[in-house]
């Protein structure tokens, strides 16, 4: 939410839908990250204008950040990681990482 629009953006990550070959399971958004955002992503947080309630916590948002691994190039994702790729379609990039979607469960 540090590098977002709104409060509504922590709602952009949901379900556990996508997992590894080993069953880690994986939330995953794909969007078009400008140049300015990726370089934002990499540099010191600061608190978005709009955030005046202080509803984002900035440690948690620096730890996160710090688990950040950008890439342009195929990797695996990892459990403790965000891993995000850059110059693929979002489909592509998660199958870069290694992940599918998690097969539907019939009740």
């Amino acid at each position: 939410m540090a590098l977002a629009f709104s409060e509504a953006d922590g709602n952009t990550y949901g379900a556990l839908n996508w997992q590894d070959a080993n069953g880690n399971t994986y939330a995953a958004a794909s969007f078009l990250a400008r140049p300015e955002w990726i370089d934002a992503a990499q540099s010191p947080l600061v608190r978005p204008a709009w955030d005046t309630g202080k509803i984002i916590d900035m440690d948690a948002a620096a730890e996160a950040q710090a688990a950040l691994v950008y890439s342009t190039e195929a990797i695996a994702a990892e459990p403790a990681k965000l891993t995000a790729i850059g110059g693929m379609e979002g489909i592509e990039a998660l199958a870069a990482m290694g992940l599918q979607l998690v097969p539907e469960v019939e009740i």
